[in-house]
């Protein structure tokens, strides 16, 4: 039986031969494998290691609230829904109330689990974890010393309008808007708002 055949028709697994740490920061490791393919050929894969994220949908009288930061590596501003790092064992909901009362001022009596995703799979293990919040209340926001954040509460129009103009363009973001237009037409996941 060959291995594909195995695994319900999809190929085996890459086999690590090596692997060395090239960068180890605050945020993110850089690893280098070497990788056997199920052909028995040989690659070198570079990795990055992230410990995940969670992100949240909180529509607040209708509108999607977001904040607004500079984003070094795209050199350019950019409005994202309020997300931020898992802590080491962090239990994603939590992280994301966390974030979303630092961001934004906004608690949320709960938050309900809509999927997880990997934002890069070619090169990055960063698995990000999407909550709709609900049952809100505001309050003071309480940003991380090293952001300057600018938060906005976003109709579906001025959503659409940051998405042609390159101003929303993160995965999390578009598809938190994407959910929240289909959402008003279908009562799909509870975002009306």
């Amino acid at each position: 039986m060959s291995d594909s055949q195995q695994t319900g028709g999809l190929p085996g697994p890459e086999i690590t031969l090596s692997s060395e740490t090239k960068f180890e920061g605050r945020i993110i490791t850089l690893q280098v494998h070497q990788v056997q393919l199920p052909s028995g050929a040989t690659s070198t894969r570079e990795i990055i290691r992230h410990p995940g994220a969670a992100a949240v949908i909180a529509i607040v009288d209708g509108k999607l609230l977001t904040v607004g930061q500079y984003r070094k590596p795209m050199e350019k501003y950019q409005v994202e829904i309020p997300a931020g790092k898992l802590d080491l064992g962090e239990d994603p909901a939590v992280c994301a109330a966390r974030e979303l009362k630092e961001e934004t001022g906004v608690s949320a009596s709960s938050m309900r689990l809509v999927d997880a995703f990997y934002t890069s799979p070619g090169f990055a293990d960063e698995k990000v974890y999407l909550y709709v919040a609900e049952g809100l209340v505001q309050g003071d926001s309480q940003p991380d010393e090293d952001e300057e954040l600018h938060v906005e509460a976003l109709t579906m129009e001025q959503a659409q309008d940051y998405i042609e103009r390159g101003i929303i363009g993160d995965a999390k973001t578009l598809m938190a808007v994407y959910l929240w237009r289909l959402s008003q037409h279908t009562g799909m996941i509870g975002l009306r708002g």
